[in-house]
């Protein structure tokens, strides 16, 4: 049976219950611009992305410029930290019983996400997580030039945590854009699941390894005997 030694964990809809507030917030800085957008196309096209890019893809697909993207974006993020200011955010059920379990079997645990590092760490104040307790290392879309679908964290990770080899790697996120981050990386596994931005069948279409509906599936998957 192949032995992992970390597991990346996307945060937002993966790890964070955090009732999808940033592409709430993104879709109302692009709909304030006047693109007429719903919660459904932010998700599909943005979810899992360095949330400028996301701006830029989301605003691409309406014939508009990287300019017009830049200027969203510099509304969302004061009304990223005002949404964020009085939000209660949550590990989804499961979460933290998981990562016990995989520090149990030597297993490093990665936050990554496509927050920049403020944001990112903000989320993790919330919770209550501390380093070295429920988790070993978090990257985010400002530690590395190419961020999802790109590999870049993940070797980022890698590097960080002396891991060599990604078949060593479990990658696993609620986008597509995370699952093909893992497999771009050459993951030992690159897993799906549907609890947070996107839907069994959107996922699918990315061909994960495994698509979850829980994440304390996880552990029974990764050291099932």
């Amino acid at each position: 049976m192949q032995t992992f030694k970390m597991v990346v964990f996307d945060m937002a809809g993966t790890t964070v219950n955090e009732d999808n507030v940033v592409y709430k917030t993104l879709q109302k800085a692009i709909s304030s611009h006047g693109i007429a957008v719903d919660l459904k196309e932010v998700l599909e096209h943005g979810a899992g992305k360095e949330k400028l890019q996301a701006i830029q893809d989301i605003a691409a697909l309406h014939g508009h410029s990287p300019a017009f993207a830049k200027a969203v974006y510099e509304d969302f993020k004061p009304a990223l930290k005002t949404a964020y200011k009085n939000l209660k955010v949550s590990a989804f059920h499961g979460v933290e019983e998981t990562f016990k379990i995989l520090r149990a079997h030597n297993v490093q645990i990665v936050l990554n996400t496509g927050y920049d590092k403020k944001t990112a760490q903000g989320l993790i104040k919330k919770l209550g997580w501390s380093i070295s307790e429920e988790y070993d290392l978090l990257v985010t879309a400002n530690d590395v030039e190419k961020s999802r679908p790109e590999p870049d964290m993940i070797f980022f990770a890698m590097e960080q945590l002396n891991i060599a080899n990604a078949a060593q790697v479990v990658k696993i996120g609620d986008s597509v854009v995370d699952i093909k981050e893992g497999k771009n990386a050459g993951c030992g596994l690159s897993i799906g699941i549907t609890t947070g931005a996107q839907t069994h069948d959107q996922l699918k279409a990315a061909e994960p390894d495994y698509i979850l509906d829980h994440i304390a599936q996880l552990t029974g998957l990764l050291f099932k005997r």
